[in-house]
Formats: structure tokens, sequence, C-alpha cells
């Protein structure tokens, strides 16, 4: 899961330089398309910093109180857990089953 999240944070990071050096390209470049452009991409990357910053704040909130939820109750958890794994195993074994024919 740390995997995802570090890719998705790179991704996120690589979108806001690939957009600063954008602004900076056409930072010489007079015209008030251009302009308007430049703010509309500055206004866009601030609101996608502050949706990434409660999106990441809502994750967390959520992983710790599942975390909390299944250090209470682990024996329901690991219930829980087998009988999703368990219906899982069967639509894919019925899905390939029906492929298969």
């Amino acid at each position: 899961m740390d995997k995802h999240k570090q890719a998705d944070e790179n991704d996120m990071g690589t979108l806001a330089e690939d957009a600063r050096a954008l602004m900076a390209a056409t930072a010489d470049v007079a015209g008030d398309k251009v302009a308007a452009a430049r703010k509309r991409l500055a206004a866009a990357l601030d609101s996608g910093k502050q949706i990434f910053g409660r999106v990441k704040e809502k994750a967390l909130e959520g992983a710790k109180a599942t975390d909390e939820a299944v250090r209470e109750h682990p024996y329901q958890a690991i219930g829980i857990a087998f009988g999703v794994g368990a219906l899982i195993g069967y639509l894919v074994a019925t899905r390939r089953a029906r492929n298969d024919d």
C-alpha cells in the first residue's frame, strides 16, 4: 500500500513540477490569452493541492478508524476478512467457469 501512496505522491509532484515549468516557460510570452491561461493554471494547481490535502487527511482518518476497529474486535475482523475472501473466490471461480465454456 505504501508503494501506491508513494507513486501517487510522486505523480502529483511531477504534475505540479510540470505545471510550474510551463508557467515559467510562458512567463516571457505576452498576450491576454496566455496571461489568463497562466492564472487558470495557477488556480487549478492551488486547488489541486488543497483537494489532495483533504483527501489525504480523510484517508488517514479512515485508516486510523479501521485500525482501531480491528484492534478492538480482532476475531470479528478475521471472520469478515475470511468471508469476503471466500465470496470473492467464489465469484472469480464462477466467472472463470463461465468463460471456459
